[in-house]
């Protein structure tokens, strides 16, 4: 992958870069697909594929789709030589909802407080430029009322997200709610969502269903 290249990555101490091995293999553990993601090299990104244009946080292996895995040897050889991000493909164990901060730290909030309890509490990651990312259960779509509203970004099938401790260039992504705090559960999707439609209607937000009068809502998939 990196032939005979070999960029400048930020140097990271052992025992960072220890850290980041164990908590890839940790994800796979417990059943998530991890992929590698390209070694952040001052401000930009590489992956050692020659000619990538890509200088964002982005996959180190261009067939990163089908080489995600959570085989825990496997992925423990990736993160043997390079510093590479901790990245997590969607659509698979788990699908994200993304917010900005205000509607992150209060969607937060109300679930803490929800009345449904663990079925809506589930992990939250942040990154360093203010984006909060939902870990929940795959496979629903957005409700009527977010799938036209730029608040929020669903990542399913073919997406990715930066998990913890990657670094990213305005600092290093963190959990606000930790997998082991939820105890590895994923809330209902539905269920966030339906928190996040109350936060954007408590921050002035207007949301409309885009449902014609007398027809029915998405349905629930059978759980």
């Amino acid at each position: 992958m990196w032939g005979n290249v070999a960029p400048r990555v930020v140097q990271l101490s052992p025992l960072e870069r220890v850290r980041l091995r164990r908590v890839a293999v940790r994800y796979a553990l417990h059943g998530w697909d991890v992929t590698p993601g390209a070694c952040l090299a001052r401000s930009r990104f590489v992956c050692g594929r020659a000619g990538c244009p890509t200088v964002g946080c982005h996959p180190a292996l261009e067939n990163w789709e089908n080489a995600a895995s959570a085989d825990p040897a496997r992925v423990a050889t990736w993160w043997r030589t390079r510093p590479h991000g901790v990245l997590l493909p969607t659509g698979r164990a788990f699908d994200v909802l993304e917010v900005p901060t205000h509607l992150g730290r209060h969607v937060l909030d109300a679930v803490r407080t929800h009345p449904a309890g663990v079925g809506v509490r589930g992990p939250v990651l942040v990154t360093p430029t203010g984006r909060w990312m939902f870990l929940v259960r795959p496979g629903d779509p957005l409700r009527p009322e977010l799938d036209h509203c730029f608040h929020v970004v669903r990542h399913g099938p073919g997406s990715w997200i930066p998990a913890p401790p990657t670094r990213l260039p305005e600092g290093t992504v963190r959990w606000a709610v930790a997998p082991e705090q939820a105890r590895w559960q994923l809330p209902d999707s539905y269920l966030v969502q339906n928190a996040l439609i109350e936060a954007l209607r408590a921050t002035g937000v207007t949301v409309t269903s885009d449902l014609l009068p007398g027809h029915l809502p998405l349905p629930r998939r059978g759980r």
